[in-house]
């Protein structure tokens, strides 16, 4: 027996009808584009959640002001600045924590000469660095000696630093944000989202201090916008969140009955819930192909019957002239298996083509790897198998002289 043979005639049969062929194969297409994406999506879900832990690091926490304290009409988190540069220190000192910064944040213009660009400007500490997992391109980072003094300086992020400069140097240069003179002294190599969301490259980092006299008015001469805080494990996360929250409920005077005037963001717990969300879409992508899969197979199943039926005089004359049950039902089960494999190429190369066009957009990756091409494979030459089955069984057992009879 000659499965090259085999796999022509399998062709053959598949190009007489060849509209009955390609609505046969549309389900098993469906299906096999189905599951690609579906590990596509998972792995792209997983990768960009990395990349943004990259730039979070699994073991920050955000601790923000929250108002849900204070009676009367409730205003949106952090409007209301319960956090101060005290509370940073303190939470310093706890045993569980490897470091905390305080922050303030604002938006304002940034100029270069005629250039013009609006950024998210922090104030912050030189501790920032080494807690917010931040990398200098080029220059130096902030001191604690210009927050003592309250220099104007600054440090700049990629991409504000390529609109303002072009292929310039920035370094030394002197900027002005809302009207008020800065020295360049360092660029950021990070990019990705920051911590709250915004644009690593998009920022400016400022002294504290200099940001609290000259770019941003608070409540309170030594309020801050948010703390940001490193646990010195990624196990110890939790243990730390349980220490901030009772030494801040101490130090702001709160009753054991009252709700806290702070909120803690734990990013590891955001990444939990993202990995929960992607494996979720990807189980629902899954299941809508494996549906499309089983009615694809079932369409398969009833089209080799109707081939069986059709070809009914022609198993006979093969068997009369010397050919074995097994031969006949080789030659349905690998026609049933050929348009699984077909149509499985096709899907693979419509889901190729729909990451393609993802990620030609920008706002998500998605990378169609050497395992969902496998994966995919396998699955519709099962699919081939299990469907073809019974029509190629079926075949094999007709008698040849009742098939020659057949009219």
């Amino acid at each position: 027996m000659k499965f090259g043979h085999i796999f022509a005639e399998a062709f053959r049969a598949m190009l007489a009808n060849p509209l009955r062929t390609m609505l046969t194969m549309l389900g098993i297409i469906i299906g096999i584009a189905s599951v690609v994406l579906m590990l596509a999506i998972g792995d792209g879900i997983k990768k960009f959640i990395d990349k943004q832990l990259a730039v979070l690091g699994s073991n920050l926490i955000l601790v923000q002001s929250d108002t849900r304290k204070s009676p009367g009409a409730r205003a949106r988190t952090g409007t209301t600045q319960t956090l101060t540069i005290d509370d940073a220190e303190a939470i310093n000192r706890l045993s569980s924590v490897a470091g905390a910064v305080p922050v303030l944040n604002t938006f304002s213009q940034i100029a270069y000469g005629n250039t013009n660009a609006n950024a998210q400007v922090q104030g912050t500490t030189s501790a920032t660095f080494v807690i917010r997992n931040l990398r200098l391109g080029a220059g130096i980072g902030l001191s604690e000696v210009d927050v003592t003094s309250a220099s104007r300086v600054a440090v700049l992020g990629k991409k504000i630093a390529e609109e303002l400069f072009y292929k310039n140097d920035p370094i030394g240069q002197s900027i002005r944000i809302d009207n008020q003179s800065f020295q360049v002294i360092g660029v950021l190599d990070n990019e990705g989202q920051s911590f709250d969301m915004g644009d690593v490259g998009q920022i400016v980092l400022v002294p504290i201090s200099t940001a609290r006299v000259s770019l941003v008015r608070m409540q309170t001469p030594r309020s801050v916008a948010y703390i940001v805080a490193q646990s010195k494990t990624a196990e110890g996360v939790n243990e730390m969140v349980r220490d901030i929250e009772e030494v801040l409920r101490d130090r702001h005077r709160i009753r054991a009955d009252d709700p806290d005037d702070f909120r803690v963001v734990n990013f590891g717990e955001i990444a939990k819930q993202g990995e929960a969300i992607g494996k979720g879409l990807a189980f629902a992508l899954g299941f809508i192909g494996a549906v499309s899969l089983v009615v694809g197979g079932i369409g398969i199943m009833n089209i080799m019957l109707v081939s069986v039926t059709e070809r009914t005089r022609e198993i006979g004359i093969r068997m009369a002239i010397g050919a074995r049950p097994s031969d006949v039902l080789w030659q349905f089960l690998i026609e049933a298996i050929a348009i699984c494999l077909v149509s499985g190429i096709v899907g693979i190369a419509i889901s190729m083509g729909l990451a393609a066009a993802v990620n030609a957009t920008g706002m998500f990756e998605l990378t169609v790897g050497v395992r969902a091409i496998l994966i995919a494979t396998l699955f519709s030459g099962f699919i081939g198998v299990f469907f073809g089955f019974y029509p190629a069984r079926r075949a094999s057992k007709l008698q040849p002289v009742e098939c020659l009879r057949y009219e």
